[in-house]
C-alpha cells in the first residue's frame, strides 16, 4: 500500500475556516478519493504553523520519526485552495521547498469534499 503524509494549514484547522480538520484528508486518503488514486497509508499529518518558518524541517522530522519515507507527500486542501490564501508563501513555493528537501514528490490539494 501507498505511504503518504498530509501537510495541513494550522490556521484554517484552528480558526474553522471551512476546514473542520483533518477527517476530511484523511477519509479522502482511506477510501481513495479526491486527489488519492487508491486507498493510501498516512504515515504522518503535519500541521503548518504561521509563518511556516519551521514547515519544512518539520516534514523531515515527521518523516524521521515515523521511520519510513512517504511515496508522496500531499498539501491539504485547505493549504492548496485557501481562500484568502496564505500572506506568506503560496502553496507552489511550499511545495517546490518540501520537494527539494525530500526528494519526494508534493500533490497540492487532497480532496474535492465541500
Amino acid at each position: 500500500m501507498k505511504k503518504v503524509m498530509i501537510v495541513g494549514c494550522g490556521s484554517y484547522m484552528d480558526s474553522g475556516y471551512g476546514c473542520p480538520g483533518e477527517w476530511r484528508c484523511l477519509k479522502a486518503a482511506t477510501l481513495g478519493e479526491g486527489k488519492f488514486t487508491e486507498p493510501v497509508q498516512v504515515t504522518a499529518f503535519v500541521k503548518c504553523s504561521c509563518p511556516g518558518r519551521s514547515l519544512v524541517s518539520n516534514v523531515g522530522m515527521a518523516i524521521k520519526l515515523a521511520d519510513m519515507k512517504p511515496d508522496t507527500i500531499y498539501l491539504s486542501s485547505c493549504f492548496a485552495n485557501a481562500k484568502p490564501g496564505c500572506p506568506y508563501s503560496s502553496p507552489e513555493e511550499i511545495s517546490k521547498l518540501i520537494q527539494g528537501k525530500t526528494g519526494i514528490s508534493v500533490v497540492l490539494g487532497t480532496h474535492e469534499y465541500h
